[in-house]
């Protein structure tokens, strides 16, 4: 979280120490009222309380109110040399929310200035900031203290967070489409999460997306649009817990969504990847292949199926050239691999190189 009123809080920590710049020697950080000055930083509040210079502009809408953003920041006091608090050290910040995670009020009134990508300075008055009475032992009495910041991403959760607060009874009453869009903001969320590698966070996410697309439907364009959500947040479940190496689930929910489009690549991709992992090799070939025909000249499917020969049992890797339907996929000219089936006897699988 931001350091706000109470002092420094999760992510947020010190930076090094810094130290009072000799006499004679320009302060790494000058006069923050100087700056303004001489900068012409934008009054945001009215009452130069909250002062804003935009030193990379961003794109697209500004971060909406009660928003989850993603945040670099480094907050400064006057005349010292070393951020008091940062997390610059951070890879991947988490996502905080704006009203409850982010305390300093002044800080919560310029991220609402900002887009995605931009990155701005911010000078905030004692009203704005810590207060009077500072937060010792890093703040002293009514600091005026400057932050730079970028925003990395941001997510409109308001709506989303509200409807999660609600009972199943009143959630129940919420117009589909209001549902839908609730589902796309948690898979959005889980989406985020899974590029920062935080499958754990990921998977809990789709999972709350997933859990209130269970309504009855008043009409085919209604099933048509809830099997759509489902679908999306079915794939990512499946390669999710793939990545935390649990492929029985990555299976479970792979065919979840082969039940709402049987002919689609990407969940029989998933199915053939867990299979893999399980070793069950006949059904990997099932799935794989099921999945080549559709998309014959997708690079991951038939890398796919070069992992499977490799892995396979040398008993289930011979097979006769001879044979009608092994000769016909071969003048197909499929690159990377083809897998065949004789029936009757073992899975066999032709690698074409």
């Amino acid at each position: 979280m931001m350091v706000g009123r109470g002092g420094a809080a999760g992510e947020a920590r010190p930076g090094p120490q810094g130290r009072p710049c000799p006499a004679g020697q320009a302060p790494a950080v000058s006069s923050f009222r100087g700056l303004a000055r001489t900068r012409g930083l934008r009054d945001l509040s009215g009452d130069g309380g909250v002062l804003k210079e935009e030193l990379r502009p961003g794109t697209g809408q500004a971060v909406p109110p009660a928003a989850s953003v993603a945040v670099k920041y480094s907050g400064y006091l006057e005349h010292w040399d070393e951020p008091f608090c940062t997390n610059n050290y951070s890879k991947f910040p988490g996502l905080m929310k704006l009203g409850k995670d982010i305390t300093l009020g002044g800080l919560e009134i310029g991220l609402l200035t900002m887009k995605k990508g931009e990155v701005a300075r911010f000078v905030f008055t004692p009203d704005y900031a810590y207060g009077r009475q500072g937060c010792p032992p890093l703040i002293p009495p009514n600091a005026t203290v400057m932050f730079e910041v970028e925003v990395l991403d941001f997510l409109d959760s308001d709506e989303s967070d509200t409807f999660f607060q609600l009972t199943a009874e009143q959630q129940d009453t919420f117009p589909l489409q209001k549902v839908l869009k609730v589902a796309d903001t948690e898979r959005e969320f889980g989406n985020y999460l899974y590029r920062k590698q935080h499958f754990e966070g990921a998977k809990d996410r789709y999972k709350r997306a997933f859990s209130i697309l269970g309504r009855s439907p008043s009409s085919e364009a209604e099933q048509y649009q809830i099997n759509a959500s489902k679908l999306l947040v079915l794939l990512n479940l499946s390669l999710t817990y793939l990545k935390l190496e649990r492929p029985a689930r990555a299976l479970a929910y792979g065919e979840k969504a082969l039940e709402i489009d049987q002919r689609n690549a990407k969940a029989l991709f998933r199915c053939g990847q867990a299979c893999l992992c399980m070793t069950e090799y006949e059904k990997a070939r099932d799935f794989l292949v099921r999945a080549q025909h559709i998309q014959p000249f997708n690079h991951d499917i038939n890398n796919e199926l070069k992992k499977l020969a490799r892995t396979l049992p040398a008993d289930k890797k011979s097979c006769s050239l001879d044979r009608k339907e092994t000769c016909l996929w071969a003048r197909g000219g499929l690159s990377i691999a083809s897998v065949f089936w004789e029936k009757g006897q073992e899975h066999c699988l032709v690698l074409r190189v």
